[in-house]
């Protein structure tokens, strides 16, 4: 497989969209309402792109929050290619293969209408005795 050229880590994106957008982390960070900490450890490469950062970045800066997603999944995907023992402990799994005969046909429970529900519970009321109160007054004999 052919080795792609390295993705832009998170931290860089970010920092480009700040200078492009002549600001600072600081400004930034009271913009996303969050901890100035927080844009700094995204630079920094300390911290990941979390989803909801993803959101407050993409109403920030208009774009979507899948493009910081992206950012950060393609950031992680090249990390872990370059990653010699992760290579080495996924080596052993092997494809999946699809099946070649005719899949079973699932059986469906037949499930009766309201209608045959009702036909049925007619049926065996006649055969018991009405429950309920009694309506009527027993004669006295």
């Amino acid at each position: 497989m052919p080795k792609a050229a390295k993705s832009q880590t998170p931290g860089e994106v970010l920092r480009s969209f700040i200078d492009d957008y002549q600001i600072n982390p600081f400004s930034l960070s009271k913009s996303l309402k969050v901890n100035y900490q927080t844009v700094t450890h995204i630079i920094n490469g300390q911290s990941r792109i979390t989803v909801q950062m993803a959101l407050r970045l993409a109403q920030y800066f208009g774009n979507s929050p899948k493009y910081w997603l992206d950012v950060q999944a393609s950031s992680e995907i090249d990390e872990l290619s370059s990653d010699k023992k992760f290579i080495a402990s996924i080596k052993g799994i092997h494809a999946a293969k699809k099946p070649t005969g005719k899949a079973k046909k699932e059986t469906k429970k037949k499930t009766k209408t309201l209608a045959e529900k009702r036909k049925k519970a007619a049926k065996v009321q006649g055969t018991r005795k009405p429950r309920g109160k009694k309506t009527g007054k027993k004669s006295k004999k």
